[in-house]
């Protein structure tokens, strides 16, 4: 790879973060009080989540990986797991360690993990890959990989199709992001392709009472206890 190809992949890469980061940064507070009660009105998320709790073995850390607000990551704690958030928005975390005080959660990039090999005994990726391009997916999955222990549970949710949503301006705010939709088989053969054994597959249609406009996909697998 010659040294011009390599800034071109830095400045794409950093591009998409920062978009990320900036949106989830003006939008926070619009963002955490719209879905206040997120999972209320979800019970097929909140027995998702249950399960996934229940696939962790041991007391080892689990990560929230894009935790937004930190909703999935008080549920999981509620559960029992010994889990922190990470994000890359400061004003999505300040949210989350206000309504979390016990928790832990820091700011990062679920790309580059701060983690020894190995170190977690799951992890959750709770429609927090919807911003990263489809050619970036590879090194994501090869990163959760990384860091999860032999036989630890990662937990994959997204809405499900093939038309992506682009918001040039949202709750008043003038931001830019694009919300990518996965086909499931796609997404699992990309796990697959990670060096993961997928676990369970759930899709369910979208709730016209919940404003959803497309499906809603759940996947959940595993780092193999032997390669």
């Amino acid at each position: 790879m010659t040294d011009s190809e390599t800034e071109i992949e830095i400045e794409t890469e950093t591009g998409f973060l920062s978009e990320t980061k900036v949106f989830y940064d003006a939008i926070a507070e619009d963002y955490a009080a719209l879905f206040q009660e997120e999972l209320k009105d979800r019970p097929l998320e909140r027995a998702i989540l249950g399960v996934f709790a229940e696939l962790v073995e041991g007391e080892g850390p689990v990560a929230d990986l894009g935790c937004g607000p930190g909703r999935t990551t008080g549920r999981l704690a509620a559960l029992g797991l010994d889990v922190y958030g990470l994000d890359l928005s400061e004003s999505m975390l300040a949210i989350a360690r206000r309504e979390n005080p016990g928790l832990r959660f820091e700011q990062g990039s679920m790309l580059d993990l701060d983690l020894p090999d190995g170190s977690l005994a799951g992890a959750s990726c709770w429609y927090s890959s919807i911003h990263t391009p489809v050619d970036r997916l590879p090194a994501l999955f090869a990163e959760f990989h990384r860091v999860l222990a032999p036989g630890a549970p990662l937990l994959v949710a997204f809405q499900a199709g093939d038309r992506h949503r682009h918001y040039d301006r949202a709750f008043g705010h003038d931001v830019s992001l694009t919300f990518q939709r996965r086909q499931p088989d796609v997404m699992a053969a990309l796990l697959t392709d990670a060096g993961f054994a997928l676990h369970s597959r759930t899709v369910r249609e979208a709730d016209e009472s919940l404003h959803e406009t497309s499906p809603q996909a759940f996947l959940i697998a595993r780092r193999p206890t032997s390669s």
